[in-house]
């Protein structure tokens, strides 16, 4: 899997001068328990009353973590908090050395917070080509037009807080939005072709179902996701012509994992990828 390089970029003096002189301690908080492997077993802080905050507090973790972002994953906010929040998704950065190449059918060891959130969930993987410009997407095809690369893969789901998802969508996006990892499985070669929602998609935990769907039950598929990244990116002005993965949603639901399992994702006859998830240390956080 060719590397692919993203930086943030803020467009705005007005953006830039806020994300440098408003710290936030729950970001600060967040950045060094990942970096120590730690659990944080009660939010550090005030919780995120909105999305603006939300986004916010993840912002200048962006900023304090200091990493390349290689790819972004997006999730679903459910009913009603979709509607609280005036959003259905959610994003949140996927950091250079924790997105794992095992297009060649080997499974990687995974890291996960231990006494924190720790799932694994089944994805669609779609790449961005790099020089994206212009009007946002408002069709599968014009979605589909700007990705290069699409493949199979495992989001990692694994925060330091506990509460991270139980604690609603504006507390999972500031904390990266619960990312901790994505395993970037086979490409698909003819999928341009491919109705990625209508594809038959398992998760197994140790060889035991965990969960069966297809795409077409998350909201408008993983090309809509695609289209919600773009827009959330935009509001955020942060450059988006560099290339990058997005790991397009939940497909069989989010599956709590913990060290020593086995987690396979089977996506009908396109292929499977699988990993082993192992404990969070110190350091992981930088891998």
């Amino acid at each position: 899997m060719t590397p692919v390089s993203y930086t943030q970029s803020r467009n705005t003096a007005q953006g830039t001068r806020t994300a440098l002189t408003e710290p936030h301690a729950a970001a600060e908080a967040f950045v060094r328990a990942r970096r120590a492997g730690q659990a944080l077993p009660v939010y550090p802080g005030t919780p995120p009353a909105d999305l603006t905050q939300a986004y916010g507090i993840q912002d200048r973790a962006i900023l304090l973590d200091g990493r390349r972002i290689d790819g972004w994953k997006v999730g679903r906010i459910n009913p009603p908090d979709d509607a609280r929040f005036g959003s259905n998704r959610l994003s949140g950065p996927i950091f250079a050395g924790s997105l794992v190449d095992a297009s060649d059918g080997h499974e990687p060891e995974m890291p996960v917070f231990i006494g924190g959130f720790a799932a694994g969930e089944a994805e669609f993987l779609l790449h961005v080509a790099r020089g994206f410009s212009g009007a946002l997407p408002v069709t599968d095809d014009e979605t589909r037009a700007l990705i290069d690369e699409v493949r199979i893969g495992i989001e990692i789901a694994s925060s330091p807080y506990p509460g991270i998802n139980a604690d609603g969508a504006a507390v999972t996006v500031s904390d990266f939005g619960n990312n901790f990892g994505l395993v970037c499985g086979a490409p698909l070669v003819d999928w341009r072709d491919l109705d990625l929602r209508s594809v038959l998609v398992r998760t197994e935990i140790d060889g035991v179902l965990a969960g069966e769907a297809t795409a077409a039950t998350m909201l408008d598929g993983p090309y809509g996701a695609v289209r919600f990244l773009l827009a959330n990116l935009a509001s955020r002005d942060i450059d988006a012509t560099r290339g990058f993965w997005v790991s397009t949603g939940a497909i069989t639901g989010v599956h709590d994992v913990r060290p020593g399992q086995r987690l396979v994702a089977i996506f009908g006859d396109l292929g499977r990828t699988g990993c082993r998830i192992v404990a969070a240390g110190a350091g992981q956080a930088d891998r």
